[in-house]
C-alpha cells in the first residue's frame, strides 16, 4: 500500500480562531486523514510575537513572525490566513495564490474589500480559494449556495449574521434594559470589541452581506453602495412598541434581487419581524439566514455564528476540501469564481425601488395639533400613516409618537423623514425602523 500523500498547512495568524483551528485539527487529524486518505500536517504558524504564551502547545521550531514566508514556502500546500485586517493579508494571499497555492481565510473585509483581485489573480495562477469560515462562523452558508442550492436564482436572501448585535438586541429586549450598559457586559462577557463600531454600526453585517451578493449573483456590491444603519439608537420602548404591534426587532441584512428589472438591493439595518417568524426568535449569540431560491423554495439556516469553536470548524470544513482537492482533483467547483455571472445590464436599485412598511419615532413637544403637522408631511409625500402609539417621553414636557406606515419605499421615506427633522415640535432626530413582513 503507498503512504498517503501528505499536506503541509501553514497557519497565518495564532489568535483565536488560529488556536482554534490548532486545537481541534490536532485532536481530530486521525479521524480526517482516515476519511481524506492524507495525512496533515500542521507545518508551520506565523505570529506577533515569539515569546507570547498561548493555550495551545506549538514547538517553537514551526513558528515565524513573517507571514508572507509561509506563503512563500514552498513546501506549503494550504495556507490560512487568519490574520484579519486588509493590509498584510491581502499581501499574503496573494503572494500564495501567484504560487498556485491553495488560501483558507476566515477574512470577510479582505474578500468585500479586494474579492475581485483574489479571484482573478487565483484564476490567473491556478490557485484557489477558500472562505467558507468568513460569513456566519460555523453555519456552511456558502457552501449551501454553491454547492447544494447552484440549481436556483435568489430573489431573497436575509437574516442575522453578527452575534454581537444580537446578543445585545436579545439582552435589551429581555432584560428592558437600556443600550450602555448591555454593550458594557457584552464587552466585559468578551461578545463585543473595545471598540464596538464595526459591528454594532452594521460595517462587519455589510462586509458578510456583500461576500453572500456576490455568491448568489456575481456582483461586488460594496458597503458605500449600500443601505447600512446600525443599532446604537435602540432604546427599550422600541422593543416594547414592537411587541405591542406583533413584532421583534433583529440587525438584519436583506439582499433582495427584481429579476424582471434586474436589479439587486443590498441592505443592513435593524428591522421589524412577525413574532412567528423564525429569525425573529432567533437570539443570543446566534445567527440565522433565510435564504429563498425559485426551485427549492425558501431554506433556513442557523447556528452559532461567531467564536473560537464554530469559526475554527468553517475553517477545517475548507481545509478538508482543499485537502480533497489536492489528492483527487475533485471539488474546482468550491472555488467560489464560478459563482454566477452578473446578469446583462443588473444595476442596483434605486431608491423608489426599494420598498417597504416602515416604524417612525419621534420625540415631540407635548402640544395640541403635532400629529396633526406630522400627518400634513407624510400625507404631502404620499406616505400613508397605518397606526399611532402616543405615550410619554423621558424629556419632561415632551411626548413619544411612533407611527407604522403602509408600504412606501426609500426616496419618500427620506425626504418625510426630512421634514419631519425640521418641525420646530419635533425634538430629536428622528428614529426610522423598516418592517419586513416577507410574504
Amino acid at each position: 500500500m503507498s503512504e498517503p500523500v501528505v499536506i503541509n498547512i501553514g497557519l497565518c495568524g495564532l489568535g483565536t480562531v488560529g488556536q482554534g483551528v490548532w486545537k481541534h485539527l490536532s485532536a481530530n487529524r486521525a479521524d480526517l486523514e482516515s476519511r481524506l486518505g492524507v495525512s496533515l500536517r500542521l507545518a508551520r504558524a506565523s505570529v506577533r510575537d515569539l515569546h507570547k504564551v498561548r493555550d495551545v502547545k506549538v514547538a517553537a521550531r514551526v513558528l515565524t513572525d513573517d507571514p508572507l514566508a509561509i506563503a512563500n514556502d514552498p513546501e506549503i500546500d494550504i495556507v490560512c490566513e487568519l490574520m484579519g485586517g486588509t493590509d498584510i493579508a491581502r499581501e499574503v494571499t496573494l503572494a500564495a495564490l501567484r504560487l498556485g497555492k491553495i488560501v483558507v481565510s476566515a477574512n470577510k473585509a479582505l474578500i468585500c474589500g479586494h474579492g475581485a483581485e483574489i479571484f482573478r489573480t487565483a484564476r490567473r495562477y491556478g490557485g484557489h480559494f477558500f472562505f467558507e469560515a468568513s460569513v456566519a462562523g460555523g453555519i456552511p452558508i456558502i457552501k449551501a449556495l454553491r454547492e447544494g442550492l447552484v440549481a436556483n436564482q435568489f430573489p431573497r436572501i436575509y437574516g442575522i449574521l453578527n452575534g454581537t448585535c444580537n446578543y445585545i438586541i436579545t439582552q435589551m429586549e429581555q432584560q428592558d434594559a437600556p443600550y450602555a450598559p448591555v454593550l458594557a457586559e457584552a464587552k466585559r462577557l468578551g461578545y463585543a470589541e473595545a471598540d464596538e463600531s464595526l459591528d454594532v454600526d452594521g460595517w462587519d453585517t455589510a462586509h458578510k452581506a456583500s461576500v453572500l451578493a456576490w455568491l448568489a449573483h456575481g456582483v461586488w456590491v460594496k458597503p458605500r453602495q449600500m443601505i447600512v444603519e446600525g443599532i446604537a439608537r435602540l432604546t427599550p420602548a422600541d422593543f416594547k412598541n414592537a411587541a405591542t404591534l406583533g413584532y421583534g426587532i433583529k440587525l438584519l441584512a436583506i439582499i433582495t434581487r427584481d429579476f424582471a428589472r434586474n436589479e439587486l438591493c443590498v441592505r443592513v439595518h435593524p428591522t421589524l419581524l412577525p413574532e412567528a417568524n423564525v429569525i425573529a426568535n432567533v437570539n443570543g449569540v446566534f445567527n440565522a439566514i433565510s435564504v429563498t431560491g425559485d426551485v427549492v423554495g425558501t431554506t433556513l439556516y442557523s447556528g452559532r455564528g461567531a467564536g473560537q469553536d464554530a469559526t475554527a470548524s468553517a475553517v477545517i470544513s475548507d481545509i478538508a476540501d482543499a485537502a480533497a482537492l489536492l489528492k483527487h482533483g475533485k471539488g474546482a467547483h468550491l472555488i467560489g469564481e464560478t459563482s454566477a455571472p452578473p446578469r446583462k445590464g443588473c444595476r442596483p436599485a434605486p431608491l423608489e425601488s426599494i420598498r417597504s412598511r416602515y416604524y417612525l419615532r419621534l420625540t415631540v413637544r407635548d402640544e395640541p395639533g403635532v400629529l396633526a403637522r406630522v400627518a400634513t408631511i407624510t400625507s404631502r409625500q404620499a406616505v400613508s400613516i397605518a397606526s399611532v402609539i402616543q405615550g410619554p417621553a423621558e424629556t419632561p414636557g415632551a411626548a413619544s409618537l411612533v407611527l407604522t406606515t403602509h408600504e412606501s419605499n426609500e426616496r419618500a421615506i427620506r425626504s418625510t423623514l426630512k421634514q419631519l427633522a425640521a418641525l420646530r415640535s419635533v425634538l430629536d432626530e428622528p428614529l426610522l425602523l423598516r418592517i419586513a413582513d416577507f410574504d
